[in-house]
């Protein structure tokens, strides 16, 4: 009889932390923090340096895109321009404001609109980036990682 009410107590303890964490972990994660898996060659080498056969997982910061405090060089996730189902992580070459040489786009030079950011993989000639589609505007921007 000892052990049923044991288990009882273990199975309660189970279900009112479960019913605490998970709110807490989705809150997190809505708010704070995202983990992302980097596929593709279009980051290669600073993420995913081995290709497909092991992925980069990266944590990405929300809280400072909330906040607009992205910065050349910091490193997001962005909603797909041509696909806005899909997720792309690429690098701030520039910020609003700034005149950016660059790599294939209509023109040599642009000035990245109020509101925008120019965008780009690492992997020159291996990404889909601004010099594809131009400018993005800040609200496609969703995460930027932490460790850039």
């Amino acid at each position: 009889m000892a052990q049923t009410g044991f288990g009882r107590r273990y199975f309660k303890a189970f279900v009112s932390g479960f019913f605490v964490a998970v709110p807490v972990t989705v809150t997190v994660l809505d708010r704070l923090a995202y983990v992302a898996r980097v596929e593709g060659a279009s980051m290669q080498p600073s993420l995913n340096p081995d290709g497909e056969s092991s992925p980069d997982v990266v944590l990405l910061n929300r809280w400072s895109v909330r906040n607009y405090q992205v910065h050349r060089g910091d490193i997001v996730s962005v909603l797909s321009p041509k696909d806005p189902r899909q997720k792309i992580i690429k690098r701030v070459i520039g910020i609003e404001g700034d005149f950016i040489k660059t790599l294939g786009y209509k023109n040599r030079y642009v000035r990245v609109p109020d509101g925008h950011l120019w965008i780009e993989g690492d992997h020159h000639g291996h990404s889909f980036d601004s010099n594809t589609f131009g400018p993005v505007i800040n609200e496609l921007v969703l995460t930027k990682d932490k460790i850039s």
